[in-house]
């Protein structure tokens, strides 16, 4: 890729209790561009994505070789704070995940965490990631109500602000439309396109056809290793490997 990268992985692999999840996974993410990772379910889409933010550290028994790079410094460096490392690489789920608080503590929340205490200071920020997430003036009037009274696309794009907060280079999104409807679906979709000229966007999709509209380049997993990895438009018309092809013309997967 000849975009300039903001995430960089060399050799990466990992095991989940001695059971290989990553297979020398090396690549190259793209400032300021959205790319997404496609494959079969269990292939290291997920695992990958984790990795980016060392969400996997969380978990028992993993073991992590190779490097992974942000702005050319290793994330596995000795003294590297992981805190700072999530506010840079922000990341939204699956499924909608509010706090039970209302919709301005959601986003006031990591604001606060990382030291902001100024009430004017916090209302601007809250007001600028909603607004960033698209969903300012669906919720301006109502900003001290719960947020768990949201529907589900709403709550996505809480999610998404309240991600935004924090000001990050970097935002994760692992499905982040699999509980939605398509009219909400689209909204995220429509949101990640406006997203990538301020942040660089990593998207986990089963959904093909999503990673077509929304991405400038993807990765193909399989079995836990990248099998190519390139622009969107190369990957889905003139893919490279026979195992690609026939992943994106549905004959396995």
């Amino acid at each position: 890729m000849s975009e300039s990268a903001i995430i960089t992985t060399n050799d990466v692999n990992l095991w989940y209790n001695g059971k290989r999840a990553l297979d020398s996974v090396s690549m190259s993410i793209p400032k300021n561009k959205v790319t997404a990772l496609i494959g079969p379910s269990g292939c290291g889409k997920s695992t990958l994505l984790r990795c980016f933010n060392r969400l996997n550290d969380l978990i028992d028994h993993v073991k992590i070789t190779g490097e992974i790079t942000l702005d050319d410094e290793n994330i596995h460096a000795l003294g590297t704070d992981v805190v700072m490392l999530r506010k840079k690489v922000g990341m939204v789920f699956q499924k909608p995940n509010p706090f039970p608080k209302s919709i301005y503590e959601n986003v006031a929340y990591g604001p606060r965490v990382h030291g902001v205490k100024d009430k004017a200071e916090l209302d601007k920020i809250v007001e600028q990631s909603l607004r960033h997430a698209a969903i300012w003036d669906e919720v301006k009037d109502r900003l001290n109500d719960s947020a768990l009274g949201l529907s589900g696309g709403q709550q996505q794009r809480l999610c998404i602000a309240r991600t935004l907060a924090v000001e990050p280079e970097v935002i994760l999104m692992d499905e982040p439309c699999s509980a939605l409807d398509p009219i909400a679906t689209a909204k995220i979709e429509n949101l990640i396109e406006l997203l990538k000229q301020d942040y660089t966007v990593i998207i986990v999709t089963h959904n093909m056809q999503q990673a077509a509209r929304v991405s400038d380049y993807t990765g193909f997993m399989y079995l836990g290793k990248l099998i190519e990895c390139g622009k969107t438009v190369q990957i889905f018309e003139h893919p490279k490997e026979e195992l690609t092809e026939n992943y994106i013309t549905g004959r396995f997967g």
